[in-house]
Order: structure tokens, then C-alpha cells, then sequence
């Protein structure tokens, strides 16, 4: 199985912390994030990764290879310009499509650690025969996408004072928080018609619109932590010591 880390992120919020190196080799507890998302995506047998860079990307590749890629085939996406998250998996979609075959892939953030089913995931995606499936949770974010009953992709809320996005009306949408993990199938690859620097979110959305179905995995029961800023790193430390 193959997935790809979305590592290129400038890291801003985690000054000072990425002044002198990428958010991917920050760590926690030892370990650097990235290969914190690399151990946890062994586990559901991803051996193929590739990881797009953007910020001090020369640390980054060095660091791969002074740990011999972790056992694993890492390829690597430089991006002279940040693509956002659609931008970079269009970028990098070759990797995913060299095999021509229709085995569903992992995209990971790399900044968030969680205990998420990766594995329930993905065989849940399977059985949906969805485009895409979202790792998500009721709980408070800035940023929600809507699903209906059926748990589908129906639209987003970004805030307070705008009016929610709707794509695929329906009688009751329930807002759920994103964690940043997708399972999605390769023929999502070609149906990105959007160019340059875009969010996937918005192709989702598109395509949503057009039938197309991008389904929720519920993960309210598992341990998320988005490990973006100083203090959730702290918090994510904690965390740790007390399962230990």
C-alpha cells in the first residue's frame, strides 16, 4: 500500500521551533513527526511513501537518508511553491499511478497524532466504494465540513459570519472536524481538473456536487491532537506520560 505525508507547510505556527528546520522534524517525545506518520502508516502496510517538501528541504532529505528511508521506498515532491494540499497531491499524483491499478492510497498530514483505525479506514473505504474517505470527529473546530445522514460530503461551514457552503442539500448536515487523514482511490487523480496552488477540500467539494461520494469515517472515540503550535506539542507530551 502507498501513502503520501503532506510535510511542505511553513511550519509558522510552531515558531521558533521551525526557524532553523521543517514542522516534519520537530518532535515529540524523541521521535520526529515525521517519523512518528511514518511508523504509524507501517502498520497498515504502507511500504511506498512519498512526502512532498518545501521548507528547508535539503534537512529534510538528508534526514530520510541518514535513516536509510526507514526500511521503506520514500520518494520525495519538492514544491518551489507551496501548492496547498490539492496542489501537492496533484503534484505528486505519478506516484500514485505508476502501479495502474485501483488500490486506495493514505494522505496524512504530518503534523497531527492521533490513534485513528487506519486500518478500519481503509477497509471501510472499500466497502463504500467511495472516491474519498474523511477521518472525522464531533468536536470543536473553526472549520467544519457538513455530511448528511448518510454521511456523505454535503458542504463546509468556515465561520460564524458566513454562510455555510452547501453542495448536496439535505434535510439534516451534521458539521464534523476534519483530522487531516483521507483514504482516497486512485480515479480521484484524474478528475482533479483544478491547476496550481488549490486545497483538496475544493475539489471534494466539486465533485461532491457533481455525485460524486466523499464519505465520513467517524473517529469521536480515538485520540486527535492537531500538533501545530508550541503548546499542543506540550499538551501531546503530557499525553504521552500519562499512557506510559
Amino acid at each position: 500500500m502507498k501513502a503520501m505525508i503532506l510535510a511542505a507547510g511553513l511550519g509558522t505556527r510552531l515558531r521558533p521551533l521551525t526557524d532553523s528546520k521543517p514542522k516534519a522534524l520537530v518532535e515529540l517525545g524523541g521521535r520526529t513527526l515525521l517519523e512518528i506518520t511514518l511508523e504509524r502508516l507501517r502498520t497498515v502496510g504502507v511500504l511506498e511513501v512519498i512526502v512532498n517538501v518545501h521548507h528547508f528541504a535539503d534537512l529534510l532529505v538528508s534526514y530520510l537518508r541518514a535513516n536509510s528511508d526507514f526500511g521503506l521506498r520514500i520518494e520525495v515532491s519538492r514544491e518551489e511553491v507551496l501548492l496547498d494540499t490539492g496542489g501537492g497531491l496533484k503534484r505528486a499524483a505519478w506516484f500514485f499511478l505508476e502501479d495502474q491499478n485501483d488500490e486506495p492510497f493514505l494522505l496524512h498530514n504530518v503534523d497531527i497524532v492521533s490513534t485513528i483505525d487506519l486500518k478500519g479506514m481503509v477497509e471501510a473505504h472499500k466497502k463504500s466504494t467511495a472516491l474519498a474517505t474523511l477521518a472525522v470527529q464531533a468536536r470543536r473546530s473553526s472549520r467544519q465540513l457538513l455530511f448528511d445522514a448518510e454521511g456523505c460530503l454535503s458542504g463546509r461551514r468556515t465561520g460564524r459570519d458566513v454562510a455555510d457552503e452547501i453542495v448536496r442539500p439535505a434535510k439534516h448536515l451534521q458539521p464534523l472536524a476534519f483530522a487531516g487523514i483521507h483514504v482516497i482511490s486512485p480515479r480521484f487523480l484524474k478528475m482533479m481538473t483544478e491547476d496550481g496552488v488549490f486545497s483538496i477540500i475544493d475539489a471534494y467539494l466539486r465533485l461532491a456536487r457533481d455525485g460524486e461520494k466523499i464519505q465520513a469515517f467517524r473517529a469521536d472515540q480515538n485520540y486527535w491532537r492537531d500538533l501545530g503550535k508550541p503548546e499542543n506539542l506540550r499538551q501531546a507530551e503530557e499525553d504521552l506520560h500519562k499512557e506510559s
